[in-house]
Order: structure tokens, then C-alpha cells, then sequence
């Protein structure tokens, strides 16, 4: 059933679901290598890197894919609603560096292509995540993660361009899968709630730990080599709505939540699906709830890639 539905193409500009950051110029690379958890200075014309730009605490305050279609231009997807706010605090730090920062949104298409819509457009269905195919001189196509193992990508072309090839999805379809695989696109009622480790981004390549210093670096390092990591995220599946932020109870305690929703759609057969991140203990106290101690009642499943063990 999932393999059927999870067949076409989904419109993320138009939905105003995604918007691109380009950062152009000679110093465009180093720049960003210093501002987020992956490395963009090796980052090569046949790759994509998850990262995430954090606050001093470490904090996540938002979340990306990028590529780097040429040697000096390199593209940032991420969550519409937070990108007007993460381009100003990035410009803030150009200074000097030869960089300039825009948010080219309108100058793009981004459509999600999922299951036969890979093949339909000449990809290869089994393509690893974070890997870029170029169309062409202007079409960038990124390997996203599966969604209850049915392949996905992220299709990144100029505005003018036709649709990649395929049945339109039903417009819930796309977030709900995004929610499947597993991966947190950071939006704006969870910025600041996480640190990367707290939604599982050293376990999906979305942190480099040999590269250079960064905002929120030493904290995030520390996390990881000092075993200081209490929480994780799970997907989990609901019969009532969820929302990101929500916070999550475990164990009948009312007290103290023990995580927050940080990514939840409606599920195609019902229901919704959602990523929690919550304290590794909560699962051992069972009984976890959203939004009170006697909210929906959350079910956990596996996740579909392993979790790195601490350090």
C-alpha cells in the first residue's frame, strides 16, 4: 500500500514548503564551513550534505541540504518559514569573507519525486542518500532517505523548467513520507529545542566531527565524545493530531514532559505519523503521550537507519 501511494511527484515550491539560500563567490565554501555542522569546503559536484546552523549553546536553529552545482555557488534547501530569519543571521557573519547570501526561492522549482517517478526521469532508484546527479547544466537532483524503503529525491531546477515526469502526489503525501524517513527538517516551532545529536543528525551524516570549529562545536563535541547524550528521536505513530513542539509525557508523570514533537504529518491511512525527540530513559517508562500525560497516545516504531552508539 505504501509502495503505491509513495508513486509521483510532489510540488515543494508551490506548497511553500521549502525555499534555497545561494551563497556565491570565491570564499562561498570556506564560509559555510565555518558556519554549519558539515563540511562545505571538500564538498564535491557529485555530493550532498545535511547540516545544520546552531546557536552558541549548540541549539539548532535551522536545518539544510546543500549542494554545490558550481565551484563558487552553493544551494541551501530549507524549511520556508524559517529562511528569511536564517539569512540574516548568516549574513551577519559574512564580514569580509567573499560571500554574498540571497534567498533565490522564486528562481527555482523544487518538486520530491518518489518511487517509479525516479525512474521516469532516467534516475537510479538505488542511488545512496546524499549523493547529487546533474541533469543537464541546470537540473540538480539529491538522494534523499527512503521512506519506508521506498527511494526518494529532491529535484532542484530553474523556475522556468517543465515538471520532472509523473503523477502529481496528493499534496499530504510528501510531508508524511518525509516524516518516514526518519530525517528532521527543522521548522520554526522547534528551533532552538535540539541540539544535532537530540534529532539523530550525527547518525545520518549531518555532522562532521574532524572538520573545523563552528557555532555551538565545543557543545556539540561534547555531547558526543562525553557520553552527555540523553535524547533521541523516534518515529512514532498517533491515532489523533500531532504538531511540532508539542511536548511529549511518559510513564503517567505530569510533571515533566520528556521531549517535544519535532516533525508529525497525517498519515495516508489514517492516523498521523510523527518524529519525537525524547529522553532515551522515556522509552524504558512506556506510556508516552503528546501534548499532555493524557494526550494521544503515541506507538513507537523503528526507525529505518541505525543510531550511532555515543562515544
Amino acid at each position: 500500500m505504501t509502495t503505491v501511494a509513495l508513486n509521483g511527484i510532489a510540488a515543494l515550491s508551490q506548497s511553500g514548503h521549502l525555499g534555497v539560500i545561494r551563497a556565491e563567490g570565491p570564499d562561498a565554501a570556506s564560509f559555510l564551513h565555518g558556519q554549519l555542522t558539515q563540511d562545505f569546503s571538500l564538498l564535491g559536484a557529485t555530493e550532498a550534505r545535511l547540516a545544520a546552523l546552531c546557536t552558541a549553546k549548540g541549539r539548532v536553529i535551522a536545518s539544510f541540504i546543500g549542494i554545490r552545482p558550481q565551484p563558487e555557488v552553493i544551494l541551501l534547501v530549507c524549511s520556508r518559514d524559517i529562511l528569511a530569519a536564517t539569512l540574516k543571521r548568516l549574513s551577519m557573519y559574512v564580514l569580509r569573507a567573499k560571500a554574498k547570501l540571497t534567498d533565490v526561492t522564486g528562481q527555482f522549482a523544487l518538486y520530491g519525486l518518489a518511487g517509479s517517478a525516479l525512474t521516469a526521469n532516467g534516475l537510479d532508484a538505488a542511488t545512496p542518500p546524499g549523493k547529487r546527479t546533474a541533469i543537464g547544466e541546470d537540473i540538480s537532483v539529491v538522494s534523499l532517505y527512503p521512506a519506508d524503503g521506498v527511494p526518494r529525491a529532491l529535484w532542484i531546477a530553474p523556475a522556468a523548467h517543465p515538471a520532472p515526469a509523473g503523477p502529481a502526489l496528493a499534496a499530504d503525501l510528501w510531508p508524511w513520507s518525509e516524516v518516514r524517513s526518519g530525517i528532521v527538517t527543522l521548522t520554526t516551532p522547534v528551533v532552538e529545542a535540539f541540539v544535532p545529536q537530540m534529532i539523530n543528525y550525527e547518525s545520518v551524516g549531518g555532522v562532521n566531527f574532524k572538520k573545523g570549529c563552528y557555532p555551538g562545536q565545543e557543545i556539540v563535541a561534547r555531547s558526543q565524545f562525553r557520553g552527555t547524550l540523553k535524547r533521541r528521536t523516534y518515529l512514532v505513530q498517533a491515532d489523533a493530531a500531532l504538531a511540532a513542539g508539542q511536548e511529549v509525557f511518559a510513564g503517567g508523570n505530569a510533571e515533566q514532559p520528556v521531549g517535544t514533537v519535532a516533525q508529525a504529518a497525517p498519515a495516508p491511512g489514517g492516523g498521523w505519523s510523527a518524529l519525537i525527540s525524547i529522553q532515551i530513559a522515556a522509552l524504558e517508562a512506556g506510556a508516552l503521550h503528546a501534548g499532555t500525560v493524557d494526550g494521544p497516545a503515541l506507538t513507537v516504531e523503528p526507525l529505518p537507519y541505525p543510531l550511532l552508539e555515543d562515544i
